[in-house]
């Protein structure tokens, strides 16, 4: 029993991620989350079965709503930058105001049974996956190649850190709006991948010949 509708709901969760984030998951009482919603225990056990459905709840609704604004934001769009820029600004979006869910899907999944972290995980990496399709255009577009897997892995795993990370140091009044964190993170993603590439093994050892050929200059 976890997922009973009500308007009360998405208020419980907002304020029991914002405890978590807070003062962690192991930190954290049904009682002392009910003296933060101004809800008694009892009136909280009428939505959730425990604490663990409220960690469950608030990872599932946030990837969940994460995969539908990028999937909606790419449909139609071709160009490849486009994408990137749409995917980077949704996330970016998604967690501006609301910095303290980002800390509680990074550090608090781990909390989860093994069944509910599955089903968290399978959410993630669809996540992932849409994210490797963008990087995997931007670099064919600015490549003109197709990228091995292993390549595509690593560099969307460099986007996923800049985007993460932002809830420990990014302050609006100090970085500036949203799109324009957006757009710096774009901008270094999409030189990033273009630079990032693995060559071929053969490729390096003919820039290597050439080098030594010329007496070691580069």
């Amino acid at each position: 029993m976890t997922d009973r509708p009500s308007s009360g709901k998405a208020e419980i969760l907002a304020a029991a991620a914002r405890a978590f984030a807070e003062h962690g998951y192991h930190g954290m009482s049904m009682r002392d989350l009910g003296k933060l919603t101004k809800r008694s225990p009892a009136t909280l056990y009428n939505y959730v079965d425990g604490k663990e459905d409220l960690l469950y709840l608030i990872q599932r609704d946030a990837f969940e709503e994460m995969l539908l604004t990028a999937e909606t934001a790419l449909a139609g769009e071709t160009d490849a930058e486009a994408r990137l820029h749409a995917f980077v600004l949704g996330h970016v979006r998604f967690f501006a105001d609301r910095q303290y869910l980002m800390r509680v899907l990074i550090h608090e999944a781990a909390a989860l049974p093994p069944a509910r972290r599955a089903e968290i995980r399978e959410l993630k990496e669809k996540y992932f996956r849409v994210a490797e399709g963008v990087v995997a255009d931007v670099a064919r577009a600015r490549n003109g190649a197709e990228l091995s897997p292993l390549d595509v892995e690593r560099n969307t795993y460099c986007l996923f850190g800049m985007l993460n990370w932002t809830y420990g140091w990014y302050e609006p009044q100090r970085h500036g709006t949203p799109e324009e964190l957006a757009a710096t993170i774009e901008r270094v993603a999409a030189v990033g991948v273009a630079a990032g590439v693995s060559r071929p093994r053969r490729d390096r050892e003919e820039r290597s010949e050439r080098a030594e050929a010329h007496g070691g200059a580069r």
